[in-house]
């Protein structure tokens, strides 16, 4: 195989990784969407009095609000939601 035709199936080889990594993040960010507007909807009056329940509530909760701003936005966009301007 020449050294060109190696070049060539790096990049396509990278190409490839890259459009799995970019459908992945498509992916993770509707899935986070939908969690953030679970979240934002979310009655804690009505949650189990469970302390199982309660703990994968706030740990929900904080990795959302660990995310910054832009990829908020991003998921939020990804599920066609709009963040609360009073927030």
């Amino acid at each position: 195989m020449s050294l060109q035709a190696m070049k060539e199936d790096e990049a396509r080889l990278l190409r490839e990784e890259i459009e799995m990594l970019m459908h992945e993040r498509r992916q993770l960010l509707q899935v986070t969407g939908a969690a953030a507007v679970f979240v934002a909807n979310l009655d804690t009056e009505s949650l189990p009095d469970d302390a199982d329940t309660i703990d994968a509530a706030e740990m929900l909760a904080e990795q959302l609000n660990g995310l910054s701003e832009e990829t908020l936005k991003d998921a939020l966009e990804s599920v066609r939601a709009e963040l609360d301007p009073a927030e």
